[in-house]
Parts: C-alpha cells; sequence; structure tokens
C-alpha cells in the first residue's frame, strides 16, 4: 500500500529533528526578536532628538506592527505544547484542543499582522516619501531591525 503523502516521498533528514538545534533555533528568535525591538527603541528616540535634521519622526502609528508583534509572541509562547497535541480530559474539560490551537492561530496572525504593518509602514513612510540621505536606511532598522 503506497501512500501519496510528500514526506514519505521526500523523507525529512535526521538532523532537522535535533532537540539541540530547535533549543538553538528558540533562543536565535528571542535574540533576533529583542534585537529588532531594541533597534526600533533606538530610532525612535534618535526620530525626537536634536541630531534628526528631518521632518520625519515615529508616531503612534509605527509602533503599532511593533505592539502587534510583542502580543503575538507572547500569546505563542504561552500555550503549552502538551495542549495542541491531544484533546485530554486533564485540562478542565474536553475541546481544550481546539481552543489553543485558535488562540494559537490568532498570534501567528498578530506576528503576520506585525510584519506586514512594519512593511507598509517602511513603504508609506521612508519609500514613497523619498525621504532621502539616511532615512531609508533608519527605516530599514525599524522594519527589520537591521542596521544599514
Amino acid at each position: 500500500m503506497e501512500s501519496n503523502r510528500l514526506f514519505h516521498k521526500f523523507p525529512m533528514p535526521n538532523w532537522v529533528n535535533n532537540a539541540n538545534l530547535r533549543t538553538g533555533g528558540v533562543y536565535l528568535s528571542g535574540a533576533m526578536f529583542s534585537l529588532g525591538f531594541f533597534l526600533f527603541l533606538d530610532a525612535a528616540v534618535f526620530s525626537h532628538s536634536a541630531l534628526n535634521g528631518s521632518t520625519i519622526h515615529i508616531t503612534f502609528v509605527d509602533w503599532i506592527p511593533l505592539i502587534c508583534s510583542t502580543l503575538g509572541m507572547t500569546v505563542i509562547n504561552s500555550i503549552e505544547k502538551s495542549r495542541l497535541n491531544s484533546d485530554s480530559f486533564s485540562y478542565s474539560g474536553n475541546g481544550v484542543a481546539w481552543k489553543a490551537r485558535l488562540v494559537l492561530f490568532l498570534g501567528f496572525a498578530l506576528i503576520a499582522g506585525g510584519l506586514a504593518g512594519s512593511v507598509c509602514v517602511l513603504v508609506l513612510n521612508f519609500i514613497v516619501e523619498e525621504a532621502g540621505g539616511g532615512l531609508c536606511g533608519w527605516g530599514l532598522r525599524m522594519c527589520w531591525g537591521m542596521r544599514w
């Protein structure tokens, strides 16, 4: 009996299912998120300083993607993995798995909304308006948390 599933035809390598690699990925993603958070705060403080010679400043609308991403990360990290795997009666009744999956989906939706919002802020505030000079790089720092 032949299965038509994708991963039966193309099996994953053994090194992909490594617990140390997964743990390292979790720490790396947390470090990247905190670096992006810090660089956004750096850009927000610099936009209101006397050294900023432009008319572009960070307003509350620019903070909304950061707030959405932070709430999404908080929601996703607050769900236990055991609640997603199976419906068990030990977690105060039945139907817990679909509720946890729904909350997990909402967390991922918040993160996706934060990413889409940060790209929109980058395009509308720094690329379409032609901020010029180093401010486009400043917008990239806000969007992706990198120094360009």
